[in-house]
């Protein structure tokens, strides 16, 4: 396609507010080697630039983990399908030239010829600034630190210029991995401390509108809600230099766009589409496309137990039998997902997650259970869910509004913009919900410990509180660290019975990561932040 064709052609789906700026970028990707700049299209973007910021939206993480290093990340191995595929249990060295993991503690060698986007070279003091700073800004970055026993800036030590320690707790599985996720970052301290404030000590606002790392790319330019650029880091040492020189991400609402984009060959790689158009694109063969299951993840309807009449494990029960699985399953996700309901009764409890609950629809017994709970001519209340994911979650909550007002409940859809998305489950006042959450960390007791814990996750939506949940949790982990199988065993079959009982989320179903890309478009990984790696993306 000509240049010039094509810009007519983009100038032609531009029917909506989303598209008219379009031709602008493509301009300038066209004056670039299009062999060397990857053009993304997506339903939303991020809300901010930097993984410790207040309420960063999942399109954030996809940022923050091109545009920083971390100490470690993991090996790749041949996943379905041969998708190369994170290995869960085998790390190596990224901005650390060299690790030793030894009793109690572990201890990085930094590159030393590692630099900064601005060519301050990286330091230990850089790496425990950065630590410092997961640990104490609160929040999200703070718990996910906690998860792997992370949570005390006295565990960062420096040694030397190019060698920090870092030291544990406690015995704790999940340490060596939680150093490897998104959160662990290395921040050019000096540069955010200049424009760091007395209210704003770890400099969020600074680092909000811009990236300060040393990683792979750098955010040249970012207009919030219409697009991304980032441009190569031609100094970058903890890889091979990456094939693609540019990355334009560009926000385009609608659907029926994005894949246009696509089929046109217009665009060059996309996510988040409606499940019927993936499993279209798939059948006519002219793209890529990619599904894989999330590891370690669901998409659930959420109700907050805090908050009558969900307070009422009855009235949640009834719920969950009410839920149209099936349809949700056919019309909704086209069989890009792995049901996690119906499991048969006489099925005993498996030591894995996720896995199916025995619930399935069943009005009658639904109608009955509202009875119990004195609520037999129902009551209204709201569903919400993230716009940001609006072709699955819409319909999704349609189907819910419509099965549920056959036992007397009636919803008022709430849609939520995506940028906001985060804030409003951090504040935890939404009565009912639908969410997607996937562990960063492949482990049951990590899942459980970040969704049903009593110690007030950002993502316990419910608000969930059990002693005994929260024993049990316990106990996986530590049985866990200390490799005794059968009470690990014991303890983790014990919380899914528990959560499965309480009910205080339904699972419905283990969704796919679904990406489409051109036939030129080699070299994607499967990644547990479920984002793109556009370091190992080449463009042919």
């Amino acid at each position: 396609m000509k240049r010039r064709d094509f810009l007519k052609s983009v100038s032609g789906l531009a029917a909506g507010a989303a598209l008219p700026a379009m031709p602008q970028v493509i301009s300038t990707a066209y004056a670039d080697a299009r062999s060397e700049t990857l053009l993304i299209v997506s339903e939303g973007g991020p809300n901010n630039l930097d993984i410790h910021g207040v309420g960063t939206n999942v399109p954030g993480y996809e940022v923050s983990w091109n545009c920083y290093d971390r100490l470690i990340s993991h090996e790749m191995k041949t996943g379905p399908g041969g998708v190369p595929y994170y290995d869960r249990d085998k790390f190596k060295p990224e901005l650390a030239e060299e690790f030793k993991i030894d009793d109690m503690s572990v201890t990085f060698k930094l590159r030393k010829n590692a630099k900064f986007h601005d060519g301050t070279p990286v330091t230990a003091k850089d790496v425990k600034w950065s630590l410092d700073r997961a640990v104490s800004v609160g929040g999200f970055p703070t718990f996910q630190m906690s998860a792997g026993s992370l949570t005390k800036p006295e565990q960062f030590v420096v040694i030397d210029d190019t060698t920090v320690r870092v030291d544990f707790l406690k015995k704790d599985k999940l340490t060596i991995p939680d150093l490897a996720v998104i959160v662990p970052c290395i921040v050019n301290s000096e540069l955010v401390k200049k424009n760091a404030s007395e209210k704003d000590p770890w400099g969020l606002e600074f680092t909000k509108q811009q990236t300060a790392g040393s990683g792979a790319y750098k955010v040249t330019k970012w207009t919030a809600g219409t697009e991304v650029i980032m441009e190569r880091n031609e100094d970058w040492v903890c890889g091979p230099l990456p094939k693609i020189k540019r990355v334009i991400w560009r926000m385009v609402p609608q659907a029926g766009n994005r894949r246009a984009l696509l089929e046109r060959g217009d665009a060059d790689i996309s996510y988040e589409l409606p499940n019927k158009d993936f499993q279209e694109m798939k059948a006519n063969g002219k793209l890529n496309v990619v599904s894989l299951p999330f590891s370690n993840g669901i998409q659930y309807i959420g109700m907050n137990v805090t908050k009558p009449p969900f307070d009422n494990p009855k009235v949640r029960q009834a719920i969950a039998y009410a839920l149209p699985y099936q349809k949700i399953m056919d019309a909704v996700m086209f069989g890009l997902a792995n049901p996690m309901f119906g499991a048969p009764k006489d099925k005993p409890t498996e030591v894995a997650w996720p896995q199916p609950h025995k619930y399935n629809t069943d009005i009658e017994k639904a109608k009955a259970l509202m009875a119990e709970a004195g609520l037999a001519n129902g009551f209204e209340t709201t569903i919400s869910f993230d716009l940001n994911f609006a072709g699955v979650n819409e319909p999704l909550c349609v189907l819910v509004q419509e099965s549920l007002a056959q036992i007397g409940i009636k919803t008022t859809i709430n849609k939520v913009p995506g940028a906001n998305w985060r804030t409003e489950l951090n504040k935890k006042e939404m009565p009912l919900f639908t969410n997607v959450f996937s562990g960063w960390l492949d482990y049951p007791e990590y899942f459980f410990y970040w969704c049903y814990h009593g110690n007030n996750s950002v993502f316990n939506t419910m608000s969930y509180k059990s002693a005994e949940m929260d024993k049990l949790i316990d106990g996986a982990r530590t049985a866990a660290a200390t490799g005794d199988t059968a009470t690990y065993d014991t303890d983790v079959k014990g919380f899914v019975d528990l959560a499965f009982t309480d009910i205080p989320r339904i699972p419905l179903y283990q969704p796919f990561v679904n990406v489409a890309m051109q036939k030129n478009i080699s070299g994607y990984q499967y990644w547990f932040h479920r984002r793109l790696d556009y370091r190992a993306l080449v463009k042919g």
